[in-house]
This record gives C-alpha cells, sequence and structure tokens, in this order.
C-alpha cells in the first residue's frame, strides 16, 4: 500500500522515479497541511489516492482538506468515491447537504440511512422529514418535527425550528412565543436569528409580526424595517429542509468550539455554507472560526464575501477589524474602520468600531473622540448605550483625561444606574485615583450584589476594602475572587499585597508567584520586586 511504502522508504533501497516523486508528493501535502493550506494539501493527497485507489486512508485525508478549504466539487468526488464505511460523519453531513441543496430529499433521507456507519445519523431523519412536509403545507410536519429527541444533538435547536416552522405553515401567532424565546436564547447569534424569523413572518404575510422582531437601535434593523416596508426579503429565509439543515449545522458548529479542536466546527461550517450559499450567517460563522484557528487569511477572505447590502455587514467589518488587528495589521484594519466612519449615513456602530481599532493602536484620546461620536449618533433609549459610554471613559481615562472619563460615566450611570460594569469601572477607578474611597466602595459593592459572581468585580470590592484599611475582610473576599479567576494576575497581585499587609508573608509570596504566570511585562516586574524585597510604597499595587 501507499502508505506502507511512505513509511518505509527512508530506510529502503534508492527509489525509482515514480516512487520517488511519490514521496515527493506526500511530503509536499503535509507542508501544505502543516501551513494551513488545506485546499493544495487536499489536491496533492488527492493525486496520491488516484495512484492507490484500493487504500482509502489518503482519500479520507484528502476529503477532510478539501471539506476545510471549501472545494466542495473535489470533496463530493472523493465522498462518492468512498466505501460507505470509509466516510467520515462529515463527509456523510456534505453528501446529505448536497442533495437537500438539490432537494433530493429522498436520496437525502438514504444517505442517513446507510446501515453500518457510525455515529449514526438518524437522529436528522425526523427532522428533515418534518421541513420537507411542511414545505408542502401538510400540518403533520409539527408531529413529525416532535420525533426529534430533546436530549439529542438538536435539542437546543428546537425552539427556534419550531417558531420557523410555524410560520412556514403560516400559523405566525403559534410561532410568536418561540420565535421570542429562540432570540432571547442566541446570544452571538441574536441579530441574525431576528431577522430571519422577522423573514419568515413577513413571507406568511404577517408584516405587524414582522415588524415588532425588527425594532430596535442600529442599522441592520433599520434596513430590514425599510424592506419589510418595501415589501422586499429581508434576509436569507430559512424555509426548506436544504435552510433549516444548514442553520442546526451551524449551531452544532458553534457548540462544538468549546470542545477544543476547530477542525470539526469548521468543516461543519464550510457543509453549512455549501448547503445554503445565500446564508451570509454561514460566511460569517465560517471566518470566525478561522480567526480563532489564527487561519487569518481565511477568515478575512470569507469576511470579505459579505456584501454592503448584506444585513449582516456590520458583524462582518467588526470582525474583520479584529482579525487584521489580531494579524498586527492595524493600518488596514484602522483604513477599514475610518472608511466606514466617513461614509455618507454612518452610524453609532461605525464610531464604536474605529474606537476599538483606535483603543487597540493606543491611540486612547482619539479613540475617546470615536466613542462620544457614537454617543451622540445613538438613538435615544438604546437598551445597551451604555456601553459607548463605559468604553469612553476607559479610553479617556488611559488618554490621561480622568476628569472627563468620571464625568462620561457618570452619565452613562444616568442612562443605567444598575448597571455593574458602570459601577465598578468608575468605583475602582476613583480607588486608584485615591478619591471618594468611601462613594467608590459603596458603587462597587453595589455591583458585586448585582453580579455576585463576576470574579472581577469580587477583587474590585476586595481592593476597595484594602484600601480603606479593612484588611481581614478584604482577604476572604480577593480569595473568593482567586478562587473564581485564578488564571487573572491582577486578582493574584492584590491577594498578595493584602496578605503581605496581614503579616501573612509566606502565602503573599505564593499569591504574588502564582500572579506572575500570567502578568505582563510591567507588572511581571513590579511582582518579582516584591517577591524579591517585600511590600513597598513603590511596588504596591495602584
Amino acid at each position: 500500500m501507499l502508505i506502507a511504502l511512505l513509511a518505509t522508504s527512508a530506510s529502503a533501497a534508492p527509489l525509482r522515479p515514480a516512487h520517488d516523486d511519490l514521496l515527493r508528493t506526500y511530503v509536499a501535502a503535509r507542508a501544505a497541511e502543516a501551513f494551513g493550506d488545506d485546499g493544495r494539501a487536499a489536491q496533492l493527497y488527492a493525486g496520491l489516492a488516484a495512484r492507490d485507489p484500493a487504500n482509502p486512508t489518503i482519500a479520507q485525508r484528502a476529503l477532510g482538506g478539501a471539506i476545510s478549504a471549501g472545494d466542495m466539487p473535489l470533496a463530493l468526488r472523493l465522498a462518492h468515491g468512498l466505501k460507505p464505511a470509509d466516510r467520515s460523519l462529515v463527509a456523510r453531513m456534505l453528501l446529505v447537504g448536497d442533495d437537500l441543496r438539490a432537494n433530493r430529499i429522498a436520496a437525502a433521507l438514504a444517505q442517513i440511512g446507510v446501515p453500518g456507519q457510525t455515529p449514526d445519523l438518524g437522529f436528522m431523519a425526523p427532522f428533515i422529514s418534518a421541513w420537507d412536509l411542511a414545505t408542502h403545507s401538510d400540518a403533520a410536519a409539527l408531529e413529525t418535527l416532535g420525533q426529534v429527541s430533546v436530549a439529542g444533538p438538536l435539542g437546543p435547536f428546537l425552539t427556534e425550528q419550531r417558531g420557523l416552522m410555524l410560520a412556514a405553515l403560516k400559523r405566525t401567532a403559534e410561532a410568536e412565543p418561540f420565535a421570542t424565546r429562540a432570540i432571547a436564547a442566541a446570544g452571538g447569534r441574536e441579530q441574525r436569528m431576528r431577522l430571519a424569523m422577522a423573514e419568515a413572518f413577513r413571507a406568511a404575510g404577517d408584516r405587524p409580526r414582522a415588524l415588532a422582531l425588527l425594532q430596535g437601535p442600529g442599522r441592520s434593523l433599520a434596513l430590514g424595517r425599510a424592506r419589510l416596508v418595501s415589501n422586499q426579503a429581508i434576509a436569507y429565509r430559512v424555509g426548506a429542509p436544504a435552510g433549516a439543515y444548514a442553520e442546526v449545522l451551524l449551531g452544532i458548529a458553534i457548540s462544538l468550539v468549546r470542545d477544543g479542536s476547530l477542525d470539526v466546527p469548521i468543516a461543519l461550517a464550510q457543509v453549512a455554507r455549501f448547503t445554503a450559499p445565500d446564508n451570509s450567517e454561514a460566511v460569517i460563522v465560517l471566518g470566525l472560526l478561522f480567526d480563532q484557528a489564527k487561519r487569518n487569511d481565511a477568515a478575512l477572505a470569507a469576511f470579505a464575501q459579505i456584501g454592503r447590502d448584506d444585513l449582516l455587514v456590520d458583524q462582518a467589518r467588526d470582525a474583520q477589524a479584529r482579525t487584521l488587528l489580531s494579524a498586527k495589521r492595524g493600518p488596514e484594519a484602522l483604513k477599514l474602520a475610518s472608511d466606514a466612519a466617513n461614509a455618507k449615513g454612518a452610524d453609532a456602530g461605525d464610531f464604536t468600531r474605529l474606537g476599538d481599532v483606535l483603543d487597540e493602536l493606543d491611540r486612547h484620546g482619539d479613540a475617546a473622540n470615536a466613542y462620544l461620536r457614537a454617543i451622540a449618533l445613538q438613538p435615544a433609549g438604546s437598551n445597551d448605550g451604555w456601553t459607548n459610554y463605559l468604553l469612553a471613559g476607559s479610553a479617556l481615562e488611559s488618554a490621561g483625561r480622568w476628569q472627563e472619563a468620571r464625568a462620561t460615566i457618570q452619565q452613562g450611570l444616568k442612562l443605567a444606574p444598575d448597571q455593574p460594569l458602570l459601577l465598578n469601572f468608575l468605583g475602582y477607578t476613583e480607588l486608584t485615583h485615591g478619591e471618594n474611597l468611601e462613594g467608590a466602595e459603596a458603587m462597587i459593592r453595589k455591583a458585586s450584589e448585582l453580579r455576585p459572581s463576576d470574579s472581577s468585580i469580587t477583587d474590585s470590592l476586595g481592593w476597595a476594602l484594602f484600601k480603606r484599611g479593612k484588611v481581614s475582610e478584604a482577604i476572604a473576599t480577593l480569595e473568593k475572587a482567586t478562587a473564581g479567576d485564578p488564571a487573572q494576575s491582577e486578582i493574584g497581585e492584590h491577594l498578595g499585597d493584602a496578605l503581605y499587609s496581614a503579616g501573612r508573608r509566606f502565602e503573599a509570596r505564593f499569591a504574588w508567584r502564582a500572579a506572575m504566570v500570567t502578568a505582563e511585562e510591567t507588572e511581571s516586574k513590579r511582582i518579582a520586586a516584591k517577591i524579591d524585597r517585600g511590600l513597598e510604597p513603590a511596588t504596591a499595587a495602584p
């Protein structure tokens, strides 16, 4: 077999030309993999697989690379060439997606039901069947959807899918509570979920319910409302098996990210994009996954595919700017953000993005001005309008403009008096300036009561207690903060300072050494000095 030949070639007799060519191709494929060029690796592996068709291993490797690179013609050719038992889970999902995209429902169900394949994809069968029934306005769709196990892989997505299906059946009054719950639980997908549900209601002829979902600040929702008024499609509609299948694949991909490896989430996002090519969320999710995998060029290429008329373009621009910054391409990030902020019709989000980029580039004064411009442009009564006050206050403080920072945060607190992050920022910053210590402790204590599980706020409370001479209470509070977030160096340094002040010097040095593990360079030098000489006024945490 080819793999055995390649594995033993280094110790074998001199290679014949054909064998030498195989080895060079294999080494080139491995090198392409190592450098993240999945497309080239897949092409090279596919060439090797054609030379050894009886061995599925190289073909499987080529198939995985082709899916990761989004080369679906090659991936489909390789998947069809493998025996059913040799196909990976993602390969089988690709074949199902290919059939659904062409509306070959029976073929998709047959792919799912091939015996002897593991893991079993049977959980998808009632889901796909239900959506097929829904496209034919068959009320049995809901009963069939009920066969999907709540405890199975699709369980987390049943609320949104039931809402979308009820809307597809034009039962919008019944769909509304499911839509509301799905949007509330969507997290980072909230905007996309809101647009998808609104489009489902619009397509069902229920414009009032569609309009209700589009209320709120931001350009995307405003454009959605304008499209609704002119009876244009708002966004990609999930109204058929292919779209619904792609939607749950994206949800599964996102849920798998927390398990560590990004290979399967990226592959699933690629399959989702292939199955529903008009769903721009799939492109953005794919870009975000590439960014997390440090595949910056692939991430930027994905974000660039989102057109300026897409309602998710602001999300794509935000992600593009973050990727450019993480790739140390600050001038490009600044140009992207500046162009959007200087364009006609720029809104608060454009200036917030510009502020984020400038702040990351340590241009804190300019960042503060951008955030203040965002505040001036944001709609009155915006639920999350307080965030720009927090960002502006932080940038002003970093720029050495403390009095302006305090006034800005105080304005934010008038808008959101019970916002724990605002309360904590103002209280902690007053501590560092040695001002209003009693009031600072009161604000931080209120923030801690509002968000008791936030270790950073707990740390602020402990530090306020320490600054006010309540050392025993401070140590207990800081120990709680450290237990909640042991990797945060600032908390460990605070605990060490408090312990040292209480005469517990061995424990203090232990806390400082733990803080050293994740401390930045400036903090690391200060902590090292304390470990060496003990706590002195010059080395005390600010």
